[in-house]
């Protein structure tokens, strides 16, 4: 297995699938690199406008390149 994508203060662009139950959409800060779950690296990110952190996979995530503005 390879190495995290993203790194510890990277903003980065969640976009959550029909499954993430409404998970919001937009920018995030990169607070903890996770082990991988079901080879899949984690992190737990905080949404830069609500304060709110929750834990993701790398696959939700992309670099954010200003989709959000």
């Amino acid at each position: 297995m390879s190495s995290h994508k993203f790194a510890v203060g990277q903003t980065v662009a969640l976009l959550p699938g029909s499954r993430d139950g409404g998970i919001p959409r937009g920018r995030y800060k990169i607070q903890r690199l996770l082990p991988a779950e079901r080879r899949e690296f984690q992190y737990r990110v905080k949404h830069t406008i609500d304060g709110h952190e929750r834990v993701v996979l790398e696959g939700q995530l992309t670099a954010d390149g200003g989709i959000f503005s």
